[in-house]
């Protein structure tokens, strides 16, 4: 089994004010846990950066060009209350984006089984033509896209576990039948979508948490709800929104997930992927704030990858 992991350093040149919990030390954090002896076989490459041509899949080119526009020569610049642009945040969006359709390409090219993208800004709350909550363009939504449009997958799917229902991917892909999402999140939260009502054309599937839910109830989410209907879609590609917030020690939310939680999810979609689409799995860093949780989290969920 062959693992790839996809970051780039423009993702650290992606500044927020003071005291935002989406930081560039987030990426450190990974880094430097990625660097143990457990993860010396992982393939390492640098994200390409992305064209318009990549974005436009999933987002109108006028908003992609509004996005570009509003990257400020210096200082910061707010896109709405939570979400902001430095001069080095065009770059690193593109470069977000790289990661996932270059992922989407090996994997599907059969040239590794499996693949991490460690890059920010997260995507998940970009809608199709709205930046919010730390978001700018959907990196899961673009690369499940960009699978159906350039490799012909015939259904994608995307699983969602970060803290936070993801409200852009469920815009997007609301009218799109051959394109599944799936989400656990805690609810009531922020951004106050994800009922289990919310189903599109029967292609989304929600599954709330509440606030002091833990791993037990997760599990439970995951095989009731989601992973059956995950089954029935019989994707050709998963892709996994790989927040890491419901950790315990998360300061944004409410759930008590432990690194285990993550292992556990991880290792269950790949047993899925191996029944139905060879073990094809894209995983894109979402949300995770304090870094200790995030750090374990994401060791765990690439050893989950990497089989071990």
């Amino acid at each position: 089994m062959s693992t790839l992991y996809l970051s780039h350093p423009s993702g650290l040149d992606h500044l927020t004010p003071p005291g935002h919990p989406e930081r560039p030390d987030r990426l450190r954090a990974i880094e430097r846990a990625l660097e143990a002896e457990a993860f010396q076989n992982l393939q390492r490459d640098m994200a390409p950066r992305a064209e318009m041509s990549d974005i436009v899949v999933a987002h109108p080119a006028g908003y992609v060009e509004m996005i570009e526009q509003a990257a400020p020569s210096e200082g910061l610049v707010r896109i709405d209350a939570d979400t902001a642009m430095s001069p080095g945040s065009w770059a690193a969006a593109l470069h977000a984006v790289g990661a996932a359709t270059r992922a989407v390409d090996e994997v599907m090219a059969g040239k590794v089984t499996n693949a991490f993208c460690a890059m920010r800004p997260p995507g998940h709350h970009a809608e199709h033509d709205r930046a919010m909550g730390f978001c700018l363009f959907n990196t899961a939504a673009i690369a499940a896209m960009h699978a159906r449009a350039v490799h012909g997958a015939e259904r994608v799917a995307v699983i969602d576990f970060d803290v936070h229902h993801g409200n852009g991917t469920q815009d997007i892909f609301w009218n799109e039948r051959d394109l599944f999402y799936g989400s656990t999140h805690q609810m009531p939260l922020y951004p106050g979508t994800g009922a289990t009502d919310q189903t599109g054309v029967g292609n989304i599937v929600n599954a709330p948490l509440r606030a002091g839910d833990d791993g037990v109830a997760f599990r439970d989410a995951m095989e009731v709800r989601i992973l059956p209907a995950l089954e029935r879609h019989r994707p050709d590609l998963i892709i996994i929104s790989a927040g890491f917030d419901a950790h315990e020690r998360d300061p944004l939310a409410n759930i008590n997930l432990v690194e285990d939680d993550f292992a556990w999810i991880t290792r269950r979609l790949m047993d899925i992927a191996d029944a139905q689409c060879d073990g094809r799995v894209v995983s894109v860093l979402e949300g995770g704030y304090d870094l200790m949780g995030l750090s374990l989290s994401v060791a765990a969920h690439v050893r989950a990858l990497m089989g071990s």
